[in-house]
């Protein structure tokens, strides 16, 4: 099975009560919502994203009504910005089980995921795993299940979230399967699949010793390029980044542990995300420079090209084992969270901390989880919602063992975000906010845009002539919201 469940923790928290706020004098933590398995349990590598209404939306990796497993099947849910929480979907088997990725929301407001195993006609419960879509209201379909051809070529455990490719259809990878017999399970697959529901593998990897085991989400670049990273592999042993290109040449641009003791780190425990400097930046399960946890993770900066630097080495002080993986926020500084470390006494090897890396060399410590009400142990990367404040989960403690849904606020301002990310001169896209009925001005890179104010969270703008990548600016009453980042205006 996904190598996960082996880091599997449960605690009986007997600790109750109403929501929780936790103030200081720079931050703001509110304990938001909680999973009792009956309504879910366990959100795992699964970031929540922000719908179109200005709703959170994510996935739990267990719980629910399923009896296919002893810990259910997993969920996939709504939650207001206060707090109320909505089971959208409970996966039964026949459509899947364990949505350890997060959903990917699509440019008509509803929103794709995988899971890792089960799904229709499927032989094994450990096996296949599926593509499914579902609305804001709950309406599910499922669109592909994995193992649809002998042996699995076409891979399955489908892990990472799903991205977007600037062609329009969806890119993901599987951990395993494919057309390798160099890995017992398979080595694992990049794949392509139209919203309709067509699949095709763009790369099936080839096993020892080039690099296998492609566990977390894709990226795509500004060049067009496909990116991410293995746990197997690479030249060393120790994982690796690569590249893939569209028609499905693979480059291995990095391979981990080549210094004494793995000082740059050792088996990525995230995908890339490529900052504002056109450089990517991740983070590793183990390796880097500190003894105190027997390498304790890295946060690590690589170009394009290849040019490797390890940027960070976590400490069991300052928190380790950062598998939640990387954001950067509208101040263009890194965030994210460690599993274990910080400092707690109350559970052992500490429960976790959510940390800002930037714009010094060290990383500061923004809030650390005590196995309290708070909750224990995040895994899924932070969310930037647009009222500025960061969004995550817990995959265990909370009221009631199960895992939580908190807020992060820090006096990051409010921003707005597009939906696509690109688009060509004349498409109509979405800006995504939080008070936007008072617009009076869109631009797109400074060159004014035709649109439609349709909800206090959502307006219509068209790309205009003349538009280049850059910042959206939303001007309302009193203030001019930017983008917190470029929108890529297509050829």
């Amino acid at each position: 099975m996904y190598a996960f469940f082996s880091r599997t923790r449960a605690y009986a928290l007997l600790l109750a009560g109403a929501a929780m706020t936790i103030a200081s004098s720079a931050q703001t933590f509110t304990d938001l919502a909680d999973f009792n398995y009956s309504n879910g349990a366990a959100p795992l590598n699964a970031p929540l994203v922000q719908g179109t209404d200005g709703n959170l939306y994510g996935a739990t990796a267990y719980g629910g009504l399923c009896t296919l497993y002893d810990l259910g099947c997993g969920s996939v849910f709504k939650m207001t910005p206060a707090g109320a929480l909505t089971t959208l979907h409970f996966f039964n088997g026949s459509d899947g089980a364990y949505p350890f990725g997060g959903l990917l929301l699509d440019s008509d407001g509803s929103f794709y995921g995988t899971t890792v195993t089960a799904g229709a006609n499927c032989a094994s419960p450990d096996g296949c795993g599926t593509v499914f879509k579902i609305s804001p209201k709950g309406d599910f379909s499922t669109l592909y299940t994995f193992c649809a051809q002998p042996n699995c070529a076409d891979g399955f455990q489908p892990s990472g979230s799903l991205i977007r490719g600037f062609d329009g259809d969806l890119y993901g990878i599987t951990g395993y399967g494919g057309t390798s017999t160099k890995c017992s399970l398979g080595c694992g697959t990049i794949f392509k699949i139209t919203p309709g529901g067509a699949l095709t593998t763009v790369y099936s990897f080839t096993g020892p010793p080039s690099p296998y085991y492609p566990f977390y989400s894709l990226l795509q670049a500004t060049d067009g390029n496909l990116y991410g990273t293995t746990s197997g592999g690479g030249g060393y042993g120790g994982g690796a980044v690569f590249k893939v290109t569209p028609n499905g040449k693979f480059t291995t641009i990095y391979s981990f542990c080549p210094q004494p003791g793995c000082a740059d780190g050792e088996i990525p425990s995230s995908g890339l995300i490529q900052a504002v400097d056109g450089d990517f930046y991740g983070t590793t399960d183990l390796g880097g420079s500190s003894r105190s946890c027997n390498g304790c993770g890295t946060i690590f900066k690589i170009s394009p090209s290849g040019a490797f630097k390890s940027v960070l080495s976590f400490d069991s002080t300052d928190g380790f084992t950062p598998v939640g993986g990387l954001i950067e926020a509208t101040d263009h500084n890194l965030y994210g969270t460690t599993t274990e470390g910080g400092g707690s006494a109350t559970c052992p090897g500490g429960c976790g901390n959510i940390f800002q890396f930037g714009p010094g060399p060290a990383a500061s410590t923004l809030y650390t989880f005590a196995n309290d009400r708070a909750g224990e142990d995040p895994r899924s990367a932070l969310l930037q919602a647009t009222d500025g404040s960061f969004y995550g989960t817990t995959y265990v403690g909370g009221l009631d063992g199960a895992g939580n849904i908190f807020r992060l606020s820090t006096g990051l301002a409010p921003f707005v975000k597009t939906l696509p990310k690109s688009g060509k001169v004349g498409a109509v896209i979405r800006v995504l906010g939080t008070d936007l009925t008072g617009a009076t001005a869109v631009s797109f890179n400074g060159v004014a845009a035709a649109f439609q104010v349709v909800s206090a969270t959502e307006i219509t703008a068209t790309v205009p002539d003349g538009a280049a990548t850059g910042e959206v600016q939303v001007k309302i009453p009193g203030a001019t919201l930017l983008s917190g980042g470029p929108f890529f205006v297509l050829p």
